[in-house]
C-alpha cells in the first residue's frame, strides 16, 4: 500500500470494510465471485491502484438472478415493519464504519474527505427514513357508486429493482435506492461505476453482515460489475420490471429505449446544467459562499454543482470580482487532507475534457476570468488535478449549453427583469437543479411560480448543490424526469392496485348494466 494511504488509514479502512486480496490480485467482498475481465480501481488522489475486481459474466448475471428472484419471494412475505427494522440495523452498521466507508469514497472517488463523510450520512439518513416510511406505506380507500361495495387502493412489491450508479456519488445514490425499494419488499441488483467498484464491494458487505444475522436470503442485495455491457443485461430483462440509472444523458436514453421496449419501467438521473441568478437585491456574501462551493465542490462533479452564474448588468462586476478573490483562497490537493478544499477530477479522461472546454469558450468569444490548468509537481502525480476556472461567456455558447463534468464556472449577464434570468436559465435542455438570490419577495415567488424555474429543484438563497433526503430529488427536460429520496418517491418501487370488495348477496353492474342470467 502507498504512502497516502497508509498516512490516511486507508489499508485499515478497506480491511474494516472486509476488501482484502487475494492471489489472483482481485478484491473479494461481493456476495457472488464473478468470472470476467479484470477491472482495476486506480485511485485520482495519487494514481496508485486501489484493487481490482472481476467482471461479471453472462453466467455470473443468471446466477444473481436466481438468488434475487428467490430472495424476493421470502423478501416479500415479511411485514413492512420488519423490513424496515433491517434497513434500520444496516443504518446502524453503517454509523460504525462511516469513517472508514468514508475514507474509500474520498480516496476511491476523488472528494474532499469530509464530503466522503457527508455521503455515508446521507445513506444513514435515507436508512432512518425508510425506516419510517416502512409503517407509513399507505394507499386511499374511495366510496363505491354501488351499493354495498368498498373500493379502496393498495402497493405491492414490485420484484427485483435494477440499480445503475454513477462514480460521482458512489455509495449515496445506491441508497437512495435501495433503501427505499428494501422495505416496499423489493429486492435490489446493483452495478456501480467501473470506476468505483471497490465502494460497492464495501456496501455490499455491510448489508451483508446484517442479512446473515438474521439469516436472510442474500438475493435480497446483490451486486454486479462492469461495463456498460454488464449494465445492459438488466435493461434487456424482463425479470426486473424497473431500472433505475444514474448518469450522462447519452446513458440515460439509451437505458429509457431498451427498458421501454419491453414496456418497463425506468427512474433516470441525469444530466445537470444548474444556474444561480443573482438579482440586483442579492446577499454578495451568501452568492460568493453558494456559487463557489456549487461550482468547485467535488470537483465540479455533482450533477447539482454550478455551471452557471446568471447575474444582474447593475452589479456583474462587483460579483465577478468577489467570486474571482474567492477562488485565490482555494487550496487543491489530497482530498483526505482536511486543509484541502478541491481534490482531483476521477480521471484523465475527464481532464482532457476539462481542457476541451476552457479551449471551447474561448474559440467562441468567451474570456477566462481565472485561468484554469492542469497540476503538476508533487502531490500532484496522478495528473488528475485542474484549477478551477471561470469563464465569461454567453447563454447561447455551445459549451455554455453542454454539461461539463469539471470545475468550469460561466459567467452571464442579463438586463432588466428577472424574467430575462430565468428565460436565460431555462434555455438549457437539462433541468435539475436552480437558484435565485435575492431579498425580494417578488423575484423570489416569481421564480418559484408556474412561469418561473423549469428545474425539477428550485431554491431561494442557497446554492444548486446537495438536497435533503426528506425531497423527492431529480430533474425535468433531459435530466430524465425521475424521483428519488423522499416525499413520495418510494411509489415508483411498488405495483399499484385497485381493490373493489362486494359484501352483499347481490352482484349489481357497474353504470347500471343489466346482465340478467
Amino acid at each position: 500500500m502507498n504512502s497516502v494511504a497508509t498516512d490516511f488509514g486507508i489499508d485499515k479502512a478497506l480491511n474494516e470494510l472486509g476488501i482484502k486480496t487475494v492471489n489472483d490480485g482481485t478484491s473479494t467482498g461481493s456476495t457472488y465471485f464473478s468470472n470476467g475481465t479484470i477491472i482495476e480501481s486506480f485511485s485520482p488522489v495519487d494514481g496508485r491502484l486501489i484493487g481490482s475486481v472481476k467482471a461479471t459474466t453472462k453466467a455470473d448475471y443468471e446466477t444473481v438472478m436466481e438468488a434475487a428472484t428467490s430472495g424476493f419471494k421470502t423478501w416479500r412475505m415479511m411485514p413492512a415493519p420488519q423490513r424496515g427494522e433491517i434497513v434500520r440495523q444496516f443504518g446502524e452498521k453503517l454509523r460504525e464504519k462511516k469513517e472508514a466507508l468514508g475514507k474509500l469514497v474520498s480516496y476511491e472517488m476523488g472528494k474532499s474527505y469530509q464530503e466522503g463523510l457527508g455521503e455515508v450520512q446521507e445513506m444513514i439518513d435515507i436508512c432512518d427514513f425508510a425506516v419510517g416510511l416502512s409503517r407509513q406505506l399507505h394507499g386511499l380507500t374511495m366510496h363505491s357508486e354501488r351499493p354495498g361495495h368498498r373500493m379502496y387502493e393498495q402497493y405491492h412489491p414490485l420484484g427485483v429493482v435494477g440499480i445503475i450508479s454513477a462514480f460521482n456519488f458512489p455509495v449515496a445514490v445506491w441508497s437512495w435506492n435501495t433503501a427505499l425499494a428494501w422495505v416496499c419488499g423489493d429486492v435490489c441488483v446493483w452495478k456501480p461505476s467501473e470506476k468505483t467498484p471497490l465502494c460497492g464491494i464495501a456496501c455490499q458487505n455491510i448489508i451483508a453482515e446484517v442479512l446473515k444475522e438474521h439469516d436472510l436470503p442474500e438475493g435480497i442485495s446483490c451486486l454486479i460489475n462492469g461495463d456498460y455491457k454488464v449494465g445492459e443485461f438488466m435493461t434487456k430483462d424482463t425479470r426486473i420490471p424497473l431500472v433505475s440509472a444514474t448518469g450522462s444523458t447519452r446513458m440515460g436514453k439509451i437505458v429509457a429505449q431498451e427498458v421501454a421496449a419491453r414496456l418497463g419501467r425506468s427512474l433516470l438521473e441525469l444530466g445537470g446544467n444548474n444556474a444561480i441568478i443573482v438579482t440586483p437585491d442579492a446577499d454578495i456574501k451568501m452568492t460568493v459562499i453558494g456559487a463557489v462551493f456549487g461550482a468547485v465542490g467535488t470537483a465540479g462533479q455533482r450533477c447539482t454543482s454550478t455551471r452557471r452564474l446568471i447575474i444582474h448588468e447593475s452589479i456583474y462586476d462587483k460579483v465577478k470580482q468577489a467570486i474571482a478573490d474567492a477562488y485565490k483562497q482555494l487550496k487543491i490537493g489530497n482530498p483526505l487532507d482536511e486543509t484541502n478544499h478541491v481534490g482531483p477530477l476521477i480521471d484523465t479522461d475527464a481532464v482532457h475534457m476539462y481542457n476541451r472546454a476552457l479551449e471551447e469558450v474561448v474559440k467562441e468569444g468567451g474570456n477566462i476570468v481565472v485561468e484554469g490548468g492542469v497540476l503538476s509537481g508533487e502531490g500532484y502525480e496522478s495528473g488528475c488535478y485542474v484549477q478551477p476556472a471561470i469563464a465569461e461567456a454567453e447563454g447561447h455558447f455551445k459549451i455554455v449549453q453542454h454539461e461539463t463534468f469539471a470545475p468550469i464556472l460561466y459567467l452571464l449577464t442579463y438586463s432588466g427583469d428577472v424574467e430575462n434570468a430565468i428565460a436565460i436559465q431555462n434555455s438549457v435542455v437539462q433541468g435539475l437543479s436552480s437558484a435565485i438570490m435575492t431579498n425580494n419577495l417578488r423575484e423570489a415567488e416569481r421564480f418559484l411560480s408556474h412561469a418561473g424555474s423549469d428545474c425539477g429543484i428550485a431554491n431561494v438563497n442557497i446554492g444548486t448543490s446537495g438536497a435533503e433526503i426528506g425531497g423527492a430529488f431529480g430533474g425535468e427536460k433531459e435530466t430524465g424526469g425521475g424521483r428519488e429520496s423522499g416525499s413520495d418517491a418510494w411509489k415508483i418501487y411498488m405495483r399499484r392496485q385497485t381493490n373493489t370488495i362486494n359484501y352483499t348477496t347481490e352482484l349489481p353492474l357497474a353504470q347500471g348494466i343489466k346482465f340478467d342470467l
